[in-house]
């Protein structure tokens, strides 16, 4: 094991222990704030039940169970689409929002920025590797609309080329699990 791959997964244990704590903290289990952490990044083709399945890896039944228990404690809320019959949108609420404000993320961020390293390159370097092993592994991969290969942006805004539909600006710095990765020489957002 190189001294990268030992820093990594030391790297991974921590988080796994600072996400376990946050929900303990809230009575929560760690899903519980995946869940919350996914739909905090997750754009409005994504927002979806099927799509924490996909994202998280876990099974319909284990998501149903915690959207239904997210919901009941008010952290997130659902909405029906108005034009797909029965898709569910999920949004999380001002509480939710609340649970996440402070937790790990936010403290991997502290200590990323209090690193002094270069936050850009360091980010490139990291998605080059998941990237890799999502491939290599056969996991779909998430990223963010604007580093996507359907992503169109013109004098008339953005759209996404694949569904022809406008994307407000706001949508496209969220996480979509329609992206696909971008033409070679540019800049990948897997994740």
């Amino acid at each position: 094991m190189t001294q990268t791959v030992y820093i990594l997964e030391r790297l991974a244990a921590v988080i796994h222990q600072l996400v376990r704590a946050d929900a303990a903290g809230h009575g929560l289990l760690p899903v519980h704030m995946q869940v919350l952490s996914f739909l905090a990044q997750a754009n409005r083709y994504s927002d979806l039940p099927i799509a924490v399945a996909d994202y998280l890896r876990i099974t319909r039944g284990t998501v149903s169970q915690t959207l239904s228990l997210l919901e009941r404690k008010g952290l997130i809320s659902k909405k029906a689409d108005p034009r797909h019959g029965k898709r569910i949108h999920l949004t999380l609420t001002a509480d939710g929002a609340e649970v996440l404000a402070a937790g790990w993320a936010y403290r991997l961020d502290q200590a990323l920025l209090a690193s002094g390293s270069d936050a850009q390159a360091f980010a490139d370097d990291l998605r080059s590797v998941l990237g890799t092993l999502q491939g290599l592994n056969d996991h779909q991969a998430f990223g963010q609309c604007r580093q996507c290969a359907h992503f169109l942006s013109g004098d008339a805004g953005h759209r996404c080329g694949l569904t022809g539909e406008a994307l407000a600006t706001e949508q496209t710095i969220k996480i979509c699990r329609e992206w696909a990765r971008e033409k070679p020489g540019t800049a990948s957002g897997a994740t």
